[in-house]
C-alpha cells in the first residue's frame, strides 16, 4: 500500500473532525460570518440604548447610506452624532430577532427584526422594525455599507361602537366610474366588500374611523356634511385619501 493510499484510508477511518488541523494553544475558533454579523448588529443597538457612539464609529463604513423608517437617508457622520444618551425619563432595550444573513464572498446581506421596548416617562411603548443591511469585508473587519429600516405596523386596539352609529355606516359607496364598496352588518359587527373582491372584517379604531383587520396601513374615515349625515367614505392609504361617495340607493 502506498503512503498516499494509506493516508486516504486513515482519513476515512478517523473522520474529518479528527483529521482537521488542531488549533494552536490559545487560538479561538473562527466565528461564522452570520454569527459575527448578528453579534455586531446587536452591539449597534445596545449602543443606542447606552448612548455609545464609538460602536457606530467602529462598525460603519465611511461611505455608509442609512435609510430610516421615515424615509430619511443619512451618512456616517449623522448616524454617529445621533447616538447619544437617552434623555431623562426615557429608557429601553432593542433586541435583534429573526436574524438571517446570506454571504456572497466579501459582501453579506442581512435581514432581521428589532423588538424595541421603551419606557417613556412612566408609560410602556413597544415598536418593531424590519431592517435589511449590507455588510462588506474590509481589512479591519466586516463594516456596514447600507441599511434600510421599515416600521412593522400592527392593527390598533378596536373600540366598541353603539349599534345606532354602526347602522349609520351601513350602505353603498362608489367611485366616479361606478366601482362600489359596500359596508354591511354581520354578526353584530361590520364587514366591507369592494365589488369583485372578498368581504373583509371591519373594526372601529374610533367613532367614524374603521380599519381592516390585517391591513394596518389603511383606514376608512367617514365624511359628514353640515347636517351631520354621512356623505362619503375616505379610504386613507397612509397620507392619501381615496374618496368614495355615498350612493343614494
Amino acid at each position: 500500500m502506498t503512503l498516499r493510499r494509506a493516508a486516504a484510508v486513515a482519513l476515512a477511518v478517523i473522520g474529518p473532525s479528527l483529521a482537521a488541523p488542531a488549533l494552536a494553544r490559545g487560538d479561538k475558533p473562527v466565528e461564522p460570518v452570520p454569527d459575527l454579523l448578528r453579534r455586531q448588529t446587536q452591539e449597534l443597538f445596545d449602543a443606542i440604548s447606552s448612548g455609545s457612539p464609538a460602536v457606530w464609529e467602529k462598525y460603519l463604513d465611511p461611505d455608509v447610506r442609512f435609510g430610516d423608517e421615515s424615509g430619511t437617508v443619512a451618512g456616517k457622520k449623522e448616524m454617529v452624532e445621533g447616538v447619544r444618551p437617552l434623555p431623562a425619563g426615557v429608557s429601553g432595550t432593542i433586541r435583534v430577532t429573526e436574524f438571517d444573513a446570506a454571504v456572497h464572498g466579501d459582501v453579506a446581506v442581512a435581514t432581521y427584526v428589532t423588538d424595541e421596548q421603551e419606557t417613556f416617562h412612566g408609560r410602556a411603548l413597544h415598536c418593531r422594525y424590519r431592517s435589511v443591511d449590507t455588510w462588506r469585508r474590509a481589512p479591519s473587519g466586516w463594516r456596514l455599507i447600507a441599511a434600510q429600516v421599515l416600521a412593522l405596523r400592527e392593527d390598533p386596539p378596536p373600540v366598541a361602537l353603539p349599534d345606532a352609529l354602526k347602522a349609520e355606516y351601513v350602505g353603498r359607496y362608489a367611485l366616479p366610474d361606478g366601482l362600489t364598496y359596500e359596508i354591511r352588518a354581520k354578526d353584530g359587527g361590520l364587514e366591507g366588500v369592494q365589488e369583485g373582491r372578498k368581504p373583509e372584517d371591519l373594526r372601529a379604531e374610533a367613532p367614524d374611523v374603521l380599519f381592516v383587520v390585517g391591513k394596518p396601513r389603511y383606514r376608512y374615515v367617514f365624511l359628514r356634511g353640515s347636517d351631520g349625515k354621512i356623505t362619503g367614505l375616505a379610504q386613507r392609504r397612509e397620507a392619501w385619501d381615496l374618496v368614495w361617495d355615498r350612493s343614494k340607493n
